[in-house]
């Protein structure tokens, strides 16, 4: 089956052409004032030749309460997604922005949403629940929805054809721009770091994280710090961006190597809140028998991986120091003998939605 794998950013729409799951083709289209230019998709759809796709599969960020697997679009559903912008309006209108984008290119062609929150919606209800009053969660939907779960559930996949089983005990690592852990038990997914928004838990690349949320209420009494100043802060100007000055992870590294203080400190503060959820995940897990690196810094920075494993001792972690940094693609990076299994595992997100549209059209 060939698939159309559609990946709706904030700078560019990502589209891949799969054959059994093997990429054929792919082109990136930058944004245009966070829509796409239609005869701009077009070209791109035509030079892709996804005009002989057998289907199209949407990455759409938030599926909220409704949304709990993939689900074939069509007017309603597409209508009721709309509906939902208020749970992620920074992100959302892009997901939905790409949909539009190609339907109107390709309108004949059977389409599915795939969401980043399906994965953590089973979550038990100890980790998915906020402390806050009953009115509260029940008028606003306020919960911990999680995010990546495309790229924790390929992680998972993965990483158990690499052992030959499914791990009872695995946290995954989605390191990049955006990042966040999951815990999983048994392949599915039991605790996450992001919550409510993509803003909670790990130092991003331009996301603050966890912060006080009487910090947030401070600034907003006593500094007189607008909403929308608030949101674009912790959004686009916090995390390494807030702490070195640049969000590029490869950067921050550069120049800790060479001594500036400021990157150094960005480094030590990424790395303190990422062993520490490592560590979290793993109490929700019971102990921890498998470790996944993955996402874009994941991926290829073996100065992260080792510095996360070396305040992870005591979990039964240890990377073999040749085999983490000469990591390229899917690799074993476990020193012989450890408790814990580690690898790095390439993001592939188009995979895991094309399983999904697969599964959905079969159905």
């Amino acid at each position: 089956m060939r698939i159309l794998v559609v990946n709706a950013g904030s700078s560019s729409l990502k589209l891949s052409l799969l054959d059994d799951g093997t990429t054929a083709a792919e082109e990136n289209l930058p944004v245009s004032r966070g829509q796409f230019e239609p005869d701009a998709v077009a070209g791109v759809l035509g030079r892709l030749g996804a005009g002989c796709a057998d289907a199209v599969g949407h990455r759409v960020v938030h599926g909220g309460r409704l949304f709990v697997a993939a689900v074939r679009l069509d007017a309603g559903v597409r209508k009721k997604l709309d509906d939902l912008v208020d749970l992620a309006p920074l992100h959302q209108p892009k997901s939905l922005a790409g949909i539009d984008a190609v339907s109107r290119v390709l309108p004949g062609i059977p389409a599915v949403a795939c969401f980043d929150t399906a994965f953590h919606a089973g979550m038990p209800a100890a980790a998915a629940t906020y402390a806050l009053p009953p009115e509260w969660r029940k008028r606003w939907e306020l919960r911990r929805y999680g995010f990546h779960g495309l790229s924790h559930a390929y992680a998972t996949r993965r990483v158990s054809e690499l052992l030959g089983h499914v791990p009872e005990r695995l946290v995954v690592c989605h390191l990049g721009s955006g990042a966040s852990l999951c815990a999983v038990r048994d392949g599915r997914s039991v605790d996450t770091t992001m919550g409510f928004t993509p803003l909670e838990g790990l130092v991003m690349g331009t996301r603050s994280g966890s912060v006080d949320p009487g910090l947030v209420l401070w600034l907003a009494e006593h500094a007189g710090t607008p909403p929308a100043e608030l949101a674009a802060t912790l959004e686009f100007r916090s995390g390494l961006q807030g702490l070195a000055g640049t969000a590029d992870m490869r950067e921050v590294l550069a120049r800790a190597d060479g001594g500036e203080s400021t990157a150094r400190l960005a480094l030590d503060v990424y790395l303190h809140r990422l062993r520490g959820l490592v560590a979290s995940m793993a109490a929700a897990l019971g102990g921890l028998d498998t470790l996944v690196f993955t996402g874009g810094v994941g991926e290829h920075a073996p100065e992260i991986r080792a510095g996360a494993a070396n305040g992870l001792g005591f979990l039964g972690v240890a990377l073999d120091e040749e085999r983490n940094t000469r990591a390229d693609g899917d690799t074993d990076i476990t020193v012989p003998g450890a408790a814990v299994r580690a690898f790095v595992v390439a993001a592939r997100e188009d995979i895991e939605i094309a399983r999904q549209v697969k599964e959905v059209l079969q159905r």
